[in-house]
């Protein structure tokens, strides 16, 4: 349960990179509304794996916490 967090963002990683090869294929399908939108969601979705990272790492440090 310590790395559950790592796990999730390494999940949301491959998530990221569909969005953006969606992306990348309404692009080059002429479809900028497509490209635009998944691009929006990628984004997000980098994001919240940023999150997930970060936060799994300031929750798991060691010693003492300020309260």
């Amino acid at each position: 349960m310590k790395y559950l967090g790592y796990v999730i963002g390494v999940i949301w990683v491959g998530l990221v990179m569909a969005a953006f090869g969606n992306a990348r294929a309404g692009a080059a399908a002429d479809q900028p509304d497509v490209a635009f939108w998944w691009t929006v969601i990628g984004c997000l979705l980098s994001i919240a794996t940023l999150g997930a990272f970060i936060g799994t790492t300031i929750h798991n440090k060691v010693g003492s916490r300020p309260h």
